[in-house]
């Protein structure tokens, strides 16, 4: 990349700008600008340059969540810019959940002069600093400062740019196109290794594999509970299955079997099955955690971590079968269970017609509620579907910003297919609700070409009917604090978005919706009930018995 000529003609404030945006188009290919003043220097610069893709949104909330979505698919830094004051504090949800999940994202915060500080100036606070231990701050004061950049966008995942700009902000001209355009970015901080752990596979062992798992070469012969965003497994075991291997002994056609692993590897973050994590627990379990950052889902202090193994030995064919048995018995419980009709029409069944309408090449986002838990129950991760999930801090807020900035990426990524790839989002009308504002894109920015967002809507909180809060003896209370039933039209605020709605009541008109792929952005609402969800989950638990 050649340097870019400043323009001597503009003010300093266009010129501190420019130089910013040359050494940013190193690092990133999009950037996502909100409206403001203080910062409009770096968005006329921004958008003077023809190496990056721009994108508008008013809110910088979900800014910062598009700009997450994006960053991982792309899995590299995608920078938010906007102007000062509360605004930068509006990042915060996205930086805390790039943070726990390891998925760059960088904020590039406009400022005023410290000499404005504690001054009563208007729209000023104190931005170095503003998101703590999860970003640190490099502050930019001058051009002489802009190769600190460089150092924060190769080290370091979380990114915090804080650009000082003084008046006057911009001059009656645009700042001219550089002559300088990138072609091929820098890469960013490299994964960690923590050295390499011996591992007998002759004893019975069980792989756990949560978000921010990869495919550990010498593991793949081993049978694997996967949650949804782990890569698909060669010997999958269904997560229901977790509470027969909490057992030291099953009963089985007069036989007797030994169903608790001698040890569990964890690889990545798991978070989601209670009784698979029980197991990760378990003292009388040997643990072997895995993980490429710094932090590792280890609940323990005589476990043993690393990165990579050195396998000896090999499953025994008695534990395969073992296993096979159990995950084929957790799987006949789900199918069996959806097949009662006393249960209706529930998130479970939307997430099977989701499952099953998934093909080779699609894209998943889920919610980071009950979506991501059923979706797992009915079988996913599928191979050849890359799945997403804000597993790092389990938020649902963003979802709706973050399933639009991954069908984005994805098909930016696919240029020259006559139709993008498809992106399916499942979510529930909580989750939804909470991000509505997300469907606003500005009509100049890259629209989804292939989105379909699928709305559980059971009308409140569905999670908390199988929780602590959803028990008998709280029930008085459970509407109004958990529950939460909103009644608000969904189909009302898509028109309101310009966004292409379908509400659906039954099984098959929503596989007929999911079929259908109409292409665009489109709004699935399925109509559900929340009020067998206890029950539902007492019959998956009843059916794994053993």
């Amino acid at each position: 990349m050649q340097n870019a000529e400043q323009d001597t003609t503009q003010p300093e404030s266009i010129t501190l700008a420019q130089a910013v945006v040359e050494q940013l188009s190193r690092h990133v290919s999009d950037v996502v600008i909100c409206p403001g003043s203080r910062n409009s220097p770096l968005s006329l610069a921004l958008l003077a340059r023809k190496d990056l893709r721009v994108h508008v949104r008013l809110d910088e909330r979900s800014a910062a969540f598009l700009a997450l979505g994006l960053a991982r698919v792309q899995k590299r830094h995608v920078a938010v810019v906007m102007t000062s004051g509360t605004a930068v504090a509006n990042c915060l949800p996205a930086m805390v959940e790039s943070h726990y999940s390891h998925v760059p994202l960088a904020v590039v915060s406009a400022d005023r002069p410290r000499r404005l500080q504690d001054t009563g100036a208007s729209q000023t606070i104190d931005q170095v600093g503003i998101f703590g231990r999860y970003a640190e701050t490099t502050g930019i004061q001058s051009v002489d400062d802009v190769p600190l950049l460089a150092e924060a966008f190769t080290t370091r995942n979380q990114v915090h740019i804080n650009v000082e700009l003084d008046d006057p902000l911009v001059s009656n001209v645009l700042p001219a196109e550089p002559s300088s355009f990138t072609t091929r970015r820098a890469p960013g901080p490299r994964p960690r290794n923590h050295g390499e752990v011996a591992v007998d596979l002759s004893r019975n062992t069980l792989v756990i594999a949560g978000d921010e798992a990869w495919a550990v070469e010498g593991l793949e012969d081993v049978p694997t509970i996967a949650e949804p965003t782990a890569p698909a497994p060669y010997h999958p075991v269904h997560p229901l299955a977790a509470k027969v291997f909490r057992r030291e002994q099953v009963s089985a056609n007069d036989y007797v079997v030994d169903t608790r692993p001698e040890q569990v590897i964890v690889v990545g973050h798991p978070t989601l099955h209670r009784d698979a994590l029980a197991l990760i627990k378990d003292p009388e379990i040997e643990l072997i955690t895995l993980s490429r950052s710094d932090v590792f889902t280890d609940p323990r202090t005589d476990s043993v971590r690393g990165t990579r193994v050195k396998v000896t030995g090999e499953p025994t064919s008695q534990w395969l079968k073992v296993c096979s048995a159990a995950s084929e018995l957790a799987g006949d419980a789900v199918r069996l269970t959806l097949a009662d009709p006393g249960h209706g029409f529930t998130g479970l069944h939307v997430a099977a017609a989701v499952a099953d309408t998934l093909g080779t090449g699609d894209s998943m986002v889920l919610g980071a509620s009950n979506p991501v838990r059923d979706i797992s129950f009915v079988g996913l991760p599928y191979d050849g579907v890359d799945t997403y999930s804000p597993r790092g801090a389990a938020g649902i807020d963003g979802t709706v910003s973050q399933a639009i900035g991954v069908a984005l990426a994805v098909q930016a990524a696919h240029p020259d297919e006559p139709r993008a790839p498809r992106t399916v989002a499942l979510m529930g009308d909580v989750t939804f609700l909470h991000d509505v504002g997300g469907l606003f894109i500005s009509p100049g920015d890259p629209h989804p070409e292939n989105l379909t967002i699928v709305v559980a809507n059971d009308d409140g909180g569905g999670i908390f009917e199988t929780l602590e809060l959803g028990a008998e003896p709280l029930r008085a209370s459970f509407e109004r604090v958990a529950g939460t039933p909103h009644g608000a039209s969904i189909s009302s605020l898509c028109e309101g978005f310009g966004v292409h709605h379908r509400e659906v009541a039954t099984l098959p008109e929503l596989l007929d919706a999911l079929v259908e792929q109409p292409g665009g952005l489109t709004v699935i609402e399925a109509r559900t009930t929340r009020t067998t969800r206890r029950e539902l989950h007492e019959a998956l638990r009843e059916r794994v018995g053993w």
